[in-house]
């Protein structure tokens, strides 16, 4: 039986492997993947971080690029990769948790082919889960290509022919500016009002203005941060309204309903879309943990990750507790307050 078993190796499950090494703790983490790094591999072929390699460092060791470097997806998987190498972390992989049940003196988990008990465990398997796709999309003619975001790699997938992105988060936005430059008919559906952040502003980088005002230091539990947190998040390092002002972008509103060919929108009705990319994001799913408080977003119910079940530990969720919770470079602290909780307890 082990102290610790921590679920999933992202950037998350290493911030706390690194401090549960520092308690001495007997630790492993179990990851769905076949290597480290994969779900970062997984995503599209031009994706860069929005944040400079100054910001991306996990506890112990700084980010190998240059400052003001902003990492490909296969510099950040590299990182992760030279990260457990570099403290000799315990992972076994292919190992897809399916339940995580409390029994009366240990957590009992079960993978497709193992059972592991431990007195403690860590979630960290990130906040996306299920990709989300409204409802419609099975009502369109299967000529019609569709890709989730989380499948997209670049525009050679797509037929010719006039391509239609919805979603407006960062990488709805990214993807949409990419396609556009193949210089085919692209629709927009999503929301227009998005504000937008240059990477950098009068000779420093966003995040420097961010870490000096204290943006990200904003907890969800602060009138500041229960308005940031709720509020519509800015689209980072992309001019939205120049790109909306492409000639070759229509912007349509919100999907509506589909018919065979014909998809309908807030603005108009089209029958010659080819190709839908839906970057509208993913669900949580944390159904595989038996007897837990969820809340309102179907997020389990902690405080700065411990939860209401004793013995359980949540990392890596967003806005845990304050908007850099999810990131590469944010983890670090919601681990270390874990960290301390767990050394005084």
């Amino acid at each position: 039986m082990k102290e610790f078993i921590i679920i999933g190796a992202g950037q998350a499950g290493l911030s706390m492997a690194y401090y549960l090494k520092q308690l001495n703790k007997d630790y492993l983490i179990l990851d769905a993947n076949d290597v480290i790094g994969k779900p970062w591999l997984k995503r599209w072929d031009s994706l860069k971080l929005f944040t400079p390699s100054e910001y991306n460092n996990l506890p112990g060791l700084n980010f190998p690029n240059k400052k003001g470097h902003y990492a490909s997806k296969y510099e950040v998987a590299d990182y992760l990769k030279t990260y457990v190498e570099t403290f000799n972390i315990p992972i076994e992989f292919n190992q897809k948790v399916n339940s995580l049940e409390k029994k009366e003196a240990y957590f009992l988990i079960k993978s497709d082919n193992k059972t592991y008990q431990t007195k403690n465990v860590v979630i960290a398997t990130g906040p996306f889960h299920t990709p989300f796709t409204p409802l419609c999309h099975k009502k369109i003619d299967p000529s019609i290509t569709q890709i989730h975001s989380e499948h997209y790699k670049n525009p050679t997938q797509l037929q010719d022919g006039d391509t239609l992105v919805v979603g407006a988060g960062d990488s709805g936005v990214q993807i949409l500016e990419e396609i556009s430059n193949t210089n085919r008919k692209v629709f927009f559906s999503g929301k227009t009002n998005i504000s937008s952040l240059p990477q950098e502003f009068l000779g420093k980088t966003l995040w420097w203005w961010f870490s000096k005002i204290g943006f990200l230091s904003f907890n969800k539990y602060s009138f500041i941060g229960k308005k940031i947190s709720k509020g519509l998040q800015p689209v980072i390092g992309t001019d939205v309204k120049a790109l909306f002002k492409k000639s070759n972008i229509t912007c349509v509103g919100r999907t509506l309903d589909a018919n065979g060919k014909e998809l309908v929108f807030e603005k108009d009705k089209i029958n010659t879309i080819k190709n839908i990319v839906w970057a509208t994001g993913f669900k949580p799913n944390f159904n595989w943990i038996k007897d837990i408080e969820l809340d309102e977003n179907n997020y389990p119910e902690n405080h700065r990750g411990i939860s209401t079940t004793k013995g359980i530990y949540y990392l890596g969720l967003p806005w845990l507790y304050t908007r850099g919770s999810a990131t590469l470079g944010g983890v670090k602290k919601d681990a270390k307050y874990l960290h301390d909780y767990i050394k005084k307890s």
